[in-house]
């Protein structure tokens, strides 16, 4: 996602839609094996597409979509700017939809991005998260090519923008994982993840020392390939925007070089989230969201923790990404959101997040970066409870700016 985005230029939703599968005593969903799905909103939600329908026609019945359909897609097309990619195109578009006609599953989601800007960067991203037999079955997929600039600073949290070092390389990544419950909401997974970095150069640091990346190691191309076992515990109902549960996914990953990696290295990493849902009578959440991550071996520079490594590339907002990078990473951030329209169109959240990454020399974590940040949340489609994000953050040393997101932040 562009993290210095300077305008959304539009925003834009199917006049399709599913039926939130939310118990709150905000939505009442009547669910039936023949027809739509009906949501009965007591607080008459509202979103973009009844906003763009009203305008088109004014005579539009303010019920005209109480029964939802089986798919809702999203798309938010954005133009923005930033020192490392200059000025850059983005189209962002999400698939919500149910793979059982009776909804006896959680909302599953497909999200693709694309992106292409003045300093020749192209990405393609294509994610999803599809769930399976009344939730006995999970798919997560994780694909990409992309080709871009960017500024690497060297390994740990005290780095400065003097030890700034710009390179430029390609990078295919292909992740997969299914999933099998175990019990309740428990699951079991394993699967495969493929990193490639190619047509690798760097600038060399700004103060003209040698670059943590050139002590570490330098190298045009890095492969690393690996077999993956993810315990998983996840009763969130909609991943998108999730109003109450929690989200534990725990991953081992070990690479071989018999699978085509340069190097046997591995990595242990944890994901937990947790939402709460603080009145029966709003939706006003205290989100929760901590990562660690710990690699052992020789892992390419490239496929170190770093800011913003996570799934979606939102953490850390307040930095840019790969603004810090290091064998072994902590991460929390805490985030209040709050509804400010009642009618659900327009939302607001307050956050702050902190990270730390060890260093070259001793591998051990000296230094904390903090980051404080506010936004709006603007619906898009009440029916997946989709919202596009605008967050402006803070961090350390003059970093700052605007973030932008189809779905929430985590």
């Amino acid at each position: 996602m562009i993290k210095y985005v300077c305008l959304v230029i539009a925003v834009l939703s199917c006049l399709k839609g599913i039926a939130q599968n939310d118990t709150s005593a905000r939505a009442k969903v009547a669910v039936s094996q023949n027809t739509p799905s009906p949501v009965i909103d007591s607080f008459k939600q509202r979103d973009v597409i009844d906003f763009l329908q009203k305008i088109v026609n004014k005579h539009a019945k303010a019920d005209g979509r109480l029964y939802a359909k089986k798919l809702v897609f999203s798309v938010v097309p954005a133009v923005g700017i930033s020192l490392t990619t200059g000025f850059a195109g983005d189209v962002t578009a999400n698939m919500a939809f149910y793979t059982s006609t009776n909804h006896d599953n959680n909302l599953s989601a497909i999200d693709l991005e694309t992106v292409y800007d003045t300093k020749n960067q192209k990405i393609f991203v294509s994610r999803s998260e599809i769930w399976y037999d009344a939730n006995q079955y999970k798919l997560i997929t994780d694909v990409r090519w992309e080709k871009y600039p960017i500024n690497t600073y060297g390994l740990g949290t005290a780095t400065t923008d003097a030890t700034v070092n710009p390179i430029v390389y390609n990078y295919t990544r292909v992740y997969g994982t299914f999933f099998k419950k175990i019990t309740g909401d428990l699951y079991g997974g394993l699967g495969y993840n493929y990193d490639y970095h190619y047509n690798i150069s760097q600038a060399g640091n700004a103060n003209n020392t040698v670059s943590d990346y050139t002590k570490y190691g330098f190298n045009t191309t890095s492969s690393s390939s690996g077999i993956v076992a993810n315990l998983l515990f996840d009763n969130r109902k909609n991943p998108i925007n999730p109003l109450n549960g929690a989200y534990l996914s725990v991953i081992y990953r070990d690479n071989f070089t018999f699978l085509g990696g340069d190097s046997h290295w591995r990595e242990l990493s944890m994901d937990f989230r947790r939402y709460f849902k603080l009145s029966p009578n709003n939706n006003n959440i205290l989100a929760l969201w901590s990562v660690m991550a710990f690699t052992n071996g020789n892992v390419p520079y490239l496929d170190l923790p770093y800011t913003a490594s996570d799934t979606y590339n939102n953490g850390g907002r307040g930095y840019p990404e790969q603004r810090f990078r290091g064998k072994n990473e902590l991460y929390l951030e805490g985030e209040y959101r709050f509804g400010i329209l009642k009618n659900g169109l327009l939302g607001g959240v307050v956050f702050t997040n902190a990270e730390t990454f060890t260093g070259l020399q001793n591998n051990s974590f000296h230094k904390i970066a903090p980051a404080v940040g506010t936004g709006l949340r603007l619906k898009i489609n009440k029916h997946s409870n989709t919202n596009v994000c605008l967050d402006y953050a803070y961090g350390t040393a003059g970093s700052r700016g605007l973030f932008v997101n189809l779905g929430e932040m985590f």
